[in-house]
């Protein structure tokens, strides 16, 4: 298998890889194609697919803030089962988290995700792959060692219409697993900076920002 990193909508495995991605995703949570070419351009942005025998199987995108010291994992595909793909993708992101982190002089002090509610999702399908499934993804998060933190969490849909999806929790995986909060203020930071690249914010979103702002730190609960 292949970890190859894709940088243009006009490469052929990144059509491959949207079209995997719009088959297992909610609508709300996948950027439309044409959208996509500014973002994949970007050089801290880090998309990279799994190829399996010429076939995008699976793939990942995350980003490093250096400035903050955090991670982000903005998504992992695994487009069919018995192929060792999310182990694939989890060993060589974080190899290439590692090489970023040496690049910028600092230590990442964790990484955010976003981690389905099992039971706020209306569809469990998520495109017939089952290691996709909600559930499914939650409990590897968590034996990886994410946590959520503990507050409403509530984001602003992919398709620029400006709704708020909320069956989220914001997850953390702390570089120190005895790291029991994080500054409310990291947060808030990290989430403004993250979604900059939609610009109809619902009014769900910006109480969220808000009350963040009030507090001095969130606590890190299990999943």
């Amino acid at each position: 298998m292949e970890y190859i990193r894709v940088s243009s909508i006009e490469d052929p495995n990144f059509v491959s890889m949207h079209r995997l991605m719009s088959s297992i995703f909610p609508a709300e949570e996948v950027l439309a194609f044409e959208l996509w070419k500014e973002p994949i351009e970007d050089p801290d942005i880090h998309v990279y697919v799994a190829v399996h025998e010429g076939n995008v199987v699976g793939a990942t995108e995350y980003r490093y803030y250096a400035d903050l010291r955090v991670a982000m994992t903005d998504f992992t595909i695994i487009g069919t089962m018995g192929l060792g793909i999310g182990r694939f993708l989890y060993v060589n992101r974080a190899r290439d988290l590692e090489r970023l982190q040496r690049e910028s002089g600092t230590t990442s002090i964790g990484m955010f995700a976003e981690i389905y509610r099992p039971h706020a999702v209306s569809s469990f399908k998520f495109g017939n792959v089952l290691p996709m499934h909600p559930a499914v993804r939650r409990e590897v998060l968590s034996h990886i060692g994410y946590e959520k933190l503990n507050f409403t969490y509530v984001h602003p849909s992919w398709d620029h219409e400006g709704k708020a999806v909320t069956e989220l929790d914001l997850g953390f995986l702390p570089a120190d697993e005895t790291l029991r909060e994080l500054p409310a203020s990291l947060i808030a930071q990290f989430l403004r900076e993250y979604y900059t690249a939609l610009p109809n914010k619902p009014r769900e979103w910006l109480d969220m920002i808000e009350k963040l702002e009030g507090h001095a730190a969130i606590e890190l609960l299990p999943l």
